[in-house]
C-alpha cells in the first residue's frame, strides 16, 4: 500500500515538474508497478527506428532520453520536454524511478545496454537483431530468462493481423505438412570500401560512446548514422536486419527454434569488412513443432536477398510480389508478405474457408510489452523466443564468412569441425567494456 501511494505521489510530482537532468525516485522495485499506473520509461537512442519506438511507447511516461548525438537528442526533447537528458546510457541506468528501457541503438551496442538494463532490474524492449554476435545473443537471452523481467524484440510486424492469420493456416495444416520454406527480400547493404579520410568528429557527437565495445576506428560519416549496417564491425547487413522480420513468420508458424545445419547455396566473394549485397543461404531444422506440441518432420528454410528469388518465380508459379515467404506443403503453397497472403494454386483452394481464429489480434507490438510490464498479458517476442530466432539468422552470415557448410551444435555454441567460425561466433570487446 505504501509503495503504491509513494508511486502515485511521484507521478503527480513528475507531471508538474520542470525540465530536469535528474529523476525523482520512488519507493518500490521496478517490477511493482500497479496496472493502473503509467510506466516510467527511458529510451536509449532517439532517431530513425529509435524514434519510431519512442513514438510507440509515448502513451507511458517518458522520463529519460539518451543519445550520443546531441542533434537527435534535442530533437526528441522537443516532444518530451520533461524527460531527463543523457548522452551515456550508463548514467541513465544509475537513476532511480525507471521501470523499463527501450534500446534503439545500432546492433553493436544492443547487448551491452540490454544486459546492463536487465541487471539493473528494468524490463527491456530491444530493437532487432537482438545482438551483433551469437555469443552476445546467448548472454542476453539467458540473462533475461534468469531475471524473469518482461522483454520484447522489435519485430513489429509480429503484431500484424496478417502474420497471425498465416500462422493459423499453417498450424491448421491447410496446405498439409510443410518441410520447405523460402524467404526473400530485396535490398543489399554492404559493397563498401573502408574510407581513408579522417574528417573531424562533429562537435555534437560522442563518437567514442557510439563505438562502445567494438574496436576503435577513426570517425567517418560512412559509419553513421544508419549506414552502420554496411559494416561487419557494427552489424550484419541485410540478413541480420530483415531476417528477423521475415524468418520470424517461419519460426512462429512451424514452431522452429534451432537449426542443425547451415549452408551457403550461392553468394559473392567474402569481404572482410562488409556483409554481402546478395546471398542465398539455407538453414536445416531437425523438426518443427505443431500447435499441439507434437513434432513435425525436418524443415529446410532457404533465404535469398539482393536480386535473388526462389525458383518458383522463374517457373511462373507465383505472382510477382515483392518481399515474402513461401511455405511449400504437401497439399499446396502459401505465399505471404507483411500485409497479405494467398493459397496456391488458387483453383485448388477456391472456397476453402480459413480456420477459426485462435491467435487474438494484437493490441500493438509495443503496447503488448508495456502492458506485460504491468502484469497484464505477455509478450509474444520475448527474448526466450527472439534469441533463438536471432541466432538462426546470424548463422547464415557465419556460413558465408567461413565459406562452407557446417553442423550447428547450439548447446556448445560450435560450428562442428569448423574452428574458423569461432572468430565470428564470439564477441571480443575493447578494454573497459564487458557484458
Amino acid at each position: 500500500m505504501s509503495s503504491h501511494l509513494s508511486r502515485r505521489r511521484f507521478l503527480t510530482r513528475s507531471a508538474q515538474a520542470a525540465v530536469t537532468t535528474r529523476l525523482l525516485s520512488y519507493a518500490g522495485p521496478a517490477w511493482a508497478v500497479s496496472p493502473n499506473e503509467k510506466l516510467n520509461i527511458a529510451v536509449i537512442g532517439t532517431a530513425n527506428q529509435a524514434k519510431y519506438d519512442l513514438d510507440n511507447v509515448s502513451h507511458e511516461n517518458i522520463v529519460a532520453l539518451c543519445d550520443v548525438d546531441e542533434v537527435f537528442l534535442n530533437a526528441a526533447l522537443t516532444s518530451h520536454p520533461k524527460a531527463a537528458k543523457f548522452r551515456d546510457y550508463r548514467r541513465v541506468l544509475d537513476q532511480k524511478g525507471i521501470d523499463a528501457v527501450v534500446v534503439g541503438t545500432p546492433d553493436h551496442t544492443h547487448a551491452v545496454i540490454s544486459c546492463a538494463a536487465l541487471k539493473s532490474g528494468r524490463h527491456v524492449y530491444c530493437e532487432k537483431p537482438l545482438a551483433r554476435t551469437i555469443s552476445e545473443v546467448r548472454a542476453v537471452t539467458e540473462l533475461a530468462h534468469k531475471t524473469g523481467l518482461v522483454t520484447q524484440i522489435g519485430t513489429q510486424i509480429h503484431g500484424g493481423n496478417n502474420y497471425r492469420r498465416v500462422v493459423e493456416l499453417i498450424q491448421s495444416a491447410t496446405i498439409g505438412d510443410v518441410n520447405e520454406v523460402h524467404v526473400w527480400v530485396g535490398g543489399g547493404f554492404g559493397g563498401k570500401k573502408v574510407p581513408t579520410a579522417k574528417p573531424p568528429v562533429p562537435a555534437t557527437l560522442e563518437y567514442d560512446l557510439w563505438l562502445g565495445p567494438v574496436d576503435y576506428r577513426p570517425y567517418h560519416p560512412d559509419y553513421l548514422p544508419f549506414v552502420w549496417r554496411n559494416w561487419w564491425s557494427f552489424a550484419g547487413g541485410t540478413l541480420a536486419d530483415l531476417g528477423c522480420h521475415h524468418v520470424d513468420l517461419s519460426h512462429w508458424a512451424l514452431g522452429l527454434r534451432t537449426p542443425s545445419h547451415v549452408r551457403i547455396i550461392d553468394g559473392p566473394p567474402v569481404d572482410k569488412d562488409c556483409p554481402p549485397t546478395w546471398l542465398i543461404s539455407q538453414l536445416e531444422y531437425p523438426h518443427g513443432v505443431r500447435r499441439d506440441g507434437t513434432k513435425t518432420g525436418p524443415v529446410k528454410l532457404t533465404w535469398y536477398h539482393g536480386d535473388k528469388r526462389p525458383p518458383q518465380f522463374a517457373k511462373g508459379e507465383l505472382p510477382q510480389w515483392g518481399n515474402g515467404t513461401l511455405f511449400v506443403g504437401s497439399k499446396g503453397l502459401l505465399l505471404a508478405d507483411y500485409d497479405k497472403h494467398v493459397l496456391l494454386p488458387t483453383a485448388k483452394f477456391a472456397g476453402v474457408q480459413p480456420p477459426p481464429e485462435f491467435i487474438p489480434n494484437s493490441i500493438g507490438h509495443h503496447k503488448e510489452w508495456t502492458e506485460a510490464c504491468k502484469g497484464r498479458g505477455k509478450t509474444l517476442c520475448s527474448f526466450d523466443y527472439s534469441g533463438p530466432l536471432t541466432e538462426a539468422v546470424l548463422l547464415g552470415n557465419i556460413a558465408h564468412r567461413v565459406g562452407r557448410e557446417f553442423a550447428w551444435d547450439a548447446a556448445k555454441m560450435k560450428a562442428v569441425g569448423v574452428p574458423e567460425a569461432d572468430q565470428y561466433l564470439h564477441h571480443r570487446y575493447r578494454k573497459g567494456w564487458s557484458l
